[in-house]
């Protein structure tokens, strides 16, 4: 079992910057990828970032060189690093994680991109 509970989540203007954190407790050594995706109103929800436990990354295409996934040393708080962010860029943030073949997802982070 994991539990992950997503923060960091507000109300920012275009062009500005949040840092989203997202702390994992639990089975966390049976984590093989870590993820955000978001859901927008009226859409369907998304992946934005993965990281995978060799490190590697991948970006959906609308927030690649905007948006940085990372995790911390422990690999107990992912971390979302959103800039330049845009109208289109409003949504709840879900952190998501592969244990042992099962995904486990947090209550989501309100992100609200308004002038």
């Amino acid at each position: 079992q994991v539990q992950l509970v997503e923060s960091g989540g507000g109300l920012v203007q275009p062009g500005g910057s949040l840092r989203l954190s997202c702390a994992a407790s639990g089975t966390i050594f049976g984590i093989s990828s870590m993820a955000w995706s978001r859901q927008a109103p009226g859409k369907e929800r998304e992946l934005v970032a993965g990281i995978f436990s060799g490190g590697a990354t991948n970006y959906t295409n609308s927030v690649r060189d905007r948006f940085t996934i990372s995790r911390d040393s422990t690999k107990r708080t992912l971390f979302l690093q959103m800039n330049s962010l845009k109208l289109e860029d409003t949504a709840v943030y879900y952190c998501h994680a592969v244990v042992y073949g099962e995904e486990y997802w947090g209550q989501g982070t309100q992100v609200t991109v308004s002038p």
